[in-house]
């Protein structure tokens, strides 16, 4: 929660006070404890010692002082048990006393200033049993001889219980407080350290997660653009050549306008069979496109014209479903540009598995200088299939042919093929 602009301002802390509270109650002690001096000065001064007016006034002045030292208790703890010790003689200053050890013992646990803390708080504790001690016996010379005698340790374990008191209980609480608070501030800075990793965390997480919706995303227009592209280069190929024969041959025509219907009747389906991969899970995801549909790929050019022929070489090995996908993506393409920039040239569709992997190829003549269909073209086709094979960690080229023709090969590794079950 924020505090306004005026809480902020009061609270604000001045000189070696974080806030202005810890001011007004260092203040406050120091004038009590300036108060209990002064009175115990002159109580001292005229009571005891019989002192006239000014030196009485001196000691008060000097016990006033030495209690308002409370005031710089925080930036210099052990400045007032030092001045404590001095009117310890006097038996008097306990205000000063309790809180100067009490602040001593809670602001110094660190293990390097432990000790300093035991010593000046030993010290302390044997003066002021010494002290005790001294007031007994000063005392016990001026007792009556008629009051019986007392035992010679009870005047000791009066001592050493009123020292206690007076230096060991503000230590032993101080120490604890210290210990508490450090042990506080630690878990809030562990909190703070599991709050940051968990932000860390989150943004790693959002940053995966962004990533992973754009490689979908571009998976998913890749598929687009090889099914898209491919039928409709055919069926805008069978458009031109029904837009020519319709006239003389109404036959052909006929037959063309089927395989036009058939090739949009395919896309179609290969589009749901896209947008419905998207919907299943990943055991009952399978791939419908392979390396044994290729022919059929062949057989559908060669229905819209093209002159086209496929080789297969090897013994048939299986790969996996992605590893076969994109060979016939890459055979697909392969043809599509075969389609839009060199119709009514020969092209060679080639399938080899080879030791190291299979191999797939399209090659085409050079253009014979006929008319061409001119269909659009993104310019992303081939890129796309380079990035497909190489994921895979396949090998990818495409460019011109001495002659004037163009090849577009890919290579996947042996390492993609599915291994037969030994059970079976």
């Amino acid at each position: 929660m924020s505090m306004s602009a005026g809480e902020d301002a009061r609270d604000r802390g001045l000189w070696w006070w974080r806030r202005r509270r810890s001011m007004a109650l260092d203040v406050g002690l120091a004038a009590l404890a300036a108060l209990e001096g002064t009175v115990g000065g002159w109580s001292l001064a005229v009571g005891r010692f019989h002192l006239h007016a000014g030196p009485a006034l001196l000691s008060a002045l000097i016990g006033g002082a030495a209690g308002a030292s409370l005031v710089v208790r925080r930036r210099w703890p052990a400045l007032p048990v030092v001045v404590s010790m001095v009117l310890v003689p006097g038996l008097f200053g306990i205000v000063l006393l309790e809180v100067a050890l009490y602040t001593l013992a809670v602001t110094w646990t660190w293990p390097s200033r432990r000790r300093t803390v035991v010593t000046l708080s030993a010290v302390v504790f044997l003066e002021t049993t010494a002290m005790m001690l001294f007031l007994r016996v000063f005392s016990a010379n001026g007792t009556p001889p008629s009051e019986p005698p007392v035992p010679g340790w009870v005047p000791v374990l009066l001592a050493l219980l009123v020292s206690v008191g007076l230096t060991v209980a503000p230590v032993v609480t101080g120490l604890y407080i210290g210990a508490r608070r450090r042990l506080v501030e630690s878990l809030q800075d562990r909190a703070q350290g599991l709050e940051a990793e968990l932000d860390l965390l989150a943004e790693r997480a959002t940053e995966r997660a962004r990533r992973a919706r754009l490689e979908e995303r571009t998976r998913i227009a890749r598929e687009m653009h090889d099914v898209v592209a491919h039928r409709v280069s055919l069926i805008v190929v069978h458009a031109g050549a029904l837009e020519r024969i319709a006239a003389r041959d109404p036959q052909k025509a006929a037959q063309s306008a089927k395989l036009m219907a058939d090739t949009g009747r395919q896309a179609l389906n290969e589009l749901r069979e896209i947008l419905g991969v998207l919907r299943m899970n990943e055991e009952s995801a399978e791939q419908t496109q392979g390396l044994a549909q290729l022919s059929r790929l062949v057989e559908q050019s060669k229905a819209a014209g093209m002159r086209v022929t496929l080789t297969v070489s090897g013994d048939r090995q299986r790969y996996s479903g992605d590893a076969e996908q994109t060979a016939y993506r890459v055979v697909q393409e392969g043809l599509t540009n075969a389609h839009k920039h060199a119709g009514g040239a020969r092209v060679s569709v080639l399938l080899a598995y080879v030791p190291n992997g299979v191999r797939v190829a399209v090659v085409n003549d050079c253009p014979d200088g006929g008319e061409q269909v001119r269909l659009p073209s993104g310019g992303n086709g081939l890129v796309g299939m380079e990035e497909r094979v190489r994921a895979l960690g396949g090998s990818f080229t495409a460019g011109p042919e001495h002659g004037g023709g163009f090849r577009v090969e890919a290579t996947l590794p042996s390492r993609l093929a599915v291994r037969p079950d030994p059970l079976r």
